[in-house]
């Protein structure tokens, strides 16, 4: 068994419209779903998963939606090689409330410009919810964005940010190609 505490709010987010998510999550993992409407608290049961490693999928998928990811890209943890990574603000800022706005707001950005930089030139998905920042993304583009996302939090101009990306998302296209023209 494994236990999970979820916002309140996101509770019927992760359960779905007729229990439509808590259902398809189930469906595709065997991991049980008990969830609390009342506290949040969640329970896995992987008693029929169809692999071990699915609870470790689960886990992520609700993490991902409690911390405000909607279910149809949560689900994107379902893929293969797909991971999930968690910033929490406070190691940068300390817990000043003011100081994590501050940093929230950076990486938002104007509009959330910055944030949607991030996601389309690391190929990534990117949630800011509280203290928390959440990305999914294959294993070469989370390392990427993970850095940019470090970068942005440790104070480097969006500039630099910007053009790091741009600079790998060049070097993903190569290697990309590399491999096609290899096989």
């Amino acid at each position: 068994m494994h236990f999970l505490k979820i916002p309140k709010d996101r509770v019927g987010v992760l359960i779905g419209k007729k229990g439509e998510v808590k259902q398809t999550i189930e469906d595709r993992t065997g991991v049980i779903l008990d969830i609390d409407s009342g506290t949040g608290d969640v329970t896995l049961d992987p008693e029929k998963a169809k692999d071990p490693v699915m609870i470790l999928k689960v886990t992520d998928i609700v993490k991902a939606i409690a911390r405000g990811y909607s279910p149809e890209r949560a689900y994107k943890l379902f893929e293969e090689n797909m991971y999930l990574r968690e910033f929490d603000i406070r190691e940068y800022t300390g817990k000043n409330p003011k100081h994590i706005r501050r940093l929230r707001a950076r990486l938002i950005g104007s509009k959330g410009k910055t944030r949607r930089i991030i996601e389309e030139l690391s190929n990534t998905e990117i949630s800011i919810f509280g203290n928390t920042i959440f990305i999914i993304g294959g294993s070469l583009e989370l390392g990427i964005a993970e850095i940019a996302v470090d970068m942005l939090l440790s104070g480097s101009e969006h500039a630099t940010v910007y053009r790091f990306l741009e600079g790998k998302r060049r070097d993903l296209k190569l290697s990309r190609m590399d491999s096609i023209i290899l096989k």
